[in-house]
């Protein structure tokens, strides 16, 4: 019952932003634009992972064909990273948005927008498919059980009896480049953003100014906080039950959260849920 209301929870809060934001003109802005991309990786992750964890709970079937827990690792892999750089496309927004105001109606067109949207989903649609392409390559010679709720990488790579030493180094320098480097740039962002709001004279302008960010900043802790810890820095004392909650934080917990952060103090989501009510 748990994982169920949290899974009907995810989907209504994330269909709730992407119908607001196209319905309502005042939520039509970049900064909105990009929140919609994130709620529908969201709701495809969280849609990846809780049903058949569901099947699981309630029939016992406990069972998953190959090609189906490939396909699961693939789109889970793909719905991850496409969330890295949406976070970062999300912190380069507001970046501009406060160090580069002048300019960012020029610079943050639709276009662009759109452009940026279309160039993350190509980058994690290629970064998986060269990670699947080389998993297709092992040998699985059993036993074939996943002591995971999902097929993840660690416990495929535990089943297989091919030398997977290449495939690990690989991940690393993977996890480099779609996790730690747009973290370094999310990082980069705000430190800038910090040093403009602090220059700002008055504190209802920095207030207003730290507010834009404080959603977003809350959500990147989150998310790179968990992802970070068990895939860039694992660790072999790392038990399994620990890597199986801090899996559940950002497959299942973070898609949740990530609506209720971003509309819960934000007067223009309000403003436009009332309208939404008043047309239903």
């Amino acid at each position: 019952m748990l994982f169920l209301i949290i899974y009907c929870a995810t989907l209504c809060g994330n269909f709730l932003i992407v119908i607001l934001v196209s319905c309502s003109k005042n939520l039509h802005s970049p900064m909105y634009f990009f929140l919609t991309q994130l709620s529908i990786s969201d709701i495809l992750l969280i849609s990846n992972i809780v049903p058949n964890l569901l099947v699981v709970i309630l029939y016992h079937t406990n069972t998953i064909s190959f090609t189906g827990c490939l396909f699961q690792f693939y789109l889970f892999g793909l719905l991850e990273i496409l969330e890295c750089l949406l976070l970062t496309v999300m912190s380069y927004d507001r970046y501009l948005a406060i160090c580069n105001p002048l300019h960012y109606n020029v610079i943050m067109s639709g276009w662009f927008c759109v452009k940026l949207i279309i160039m993350s989903w190509l980058l994690s649609f290629v970064v998986v498919i060269i990670q699947l392409s080389q998993i297709c390559q092992l040998h699985f010679c059993g036993p074939s059980v996943i002591d995971h709720f999902y097929c993840d990488f660690e416990p495929l790579m535990q089943l297989s009896c091919s030398d997977t030493s290449m495939l690990h180094k690989w991940i690393l320098i993977k996890g480099f480049l779609v996790v730690i480097g747009p973290f370094i740039i999310i990082v980069v962002s705000y430190v800038y953003i910090a040093i403009t709001i602090l220059k700002i004279p008055s504190n209802t302008g920095r207030q207003k100014a730290f507010s834009t960010c404080s959603s977003h900043l809350t959500v990147v802790s989150l998310f790179y906080g968990t992802i970070i810890i068990v895939y860039v820095f694992p660790t072999r004392g790392q038990s399994l039950i620990m890597s199986k909650v801090l899996s559940l934080i950002y497959t299942v917990v973070t898609p949740l959260l990530n609506p209720i952060i971003y509309t819960l103090r934000n007067k223009d989501f309000k403003k436009a849920f009332r309208k939404f009510k008043c047309i239903v």
